[in-house]
């Protein structure tokens, strides 16, 4: 049947003890010591200054509009920002990473607006007022994608009939 044998003591060899330079703990398991790794990732010094240099090619091409081509170009954006929110609303297919696109666009071209507002002597009370004319006076129009759309369907049905 089954048989049982029992070491002798002085066969059985136990590991000495170790100490470990780890604090006491009522944790009684094997710790096995890990190198110290940091878990975020540091972005590669050529990737951040790539970067950089789109964003201040952006700036250039910004600070060389005019007033009135800021102002149209930001309402079409805000047009953009508002087609993708109802697209995520209606849970169509998008890229996420548009809204902190178009938002940071917006937020640069609004600080260049500012700062000519500056330049020019308006103050921060009288620059709000003026920011409320003219929200106020913008005409609702579709935004440039969805008139894209707009074409591309009648395209279509022109095709069909």
């Amino acid at each position: 049947m089954f048989s049982l044998a029992i070491a002798s003591p002085s066969s059985l060899k136990i590991p000495p003890k170790t100490t470990s330079t780890f604090p006491k703990s009522s944790f009684n398991g094997i710790r096995i010591p890990t190198p110290y790794k940091p878990s975020f990732r540091s972005p590669s010094s050529s990737s951040s200054v790539v970067m950089m240099a789109k964003r201040e090619e952006e700036l250039k091409e910004i600070r060389a509009k005019t007033t009135e081509e800021l102002n149209e170009e930001i309402v079409d954006l805000k047009g953009e920002l508002l087609m993708l929110r109802l697209q995520k609303s209606v849970r169509n297919e998008f890229k996420p990473s548009e809204f902190g696109r178009m938002r940071k666009r917006v937020a640069r071209m609004l600080t260049v607006k500012r700062e000519r507002e500056i330049e020019e002597g308006i103050n921060k009370r009288l620059s709000r007022k003026l920011d409320r004319q003219w929200k106020k006076s913008i005409v609702v129009r579709p935004p440039p994608s969805l008139k894209k759309l707009q074409e591309e369907e009648a395209a279509a049905e022109a095709e069909k009939s």
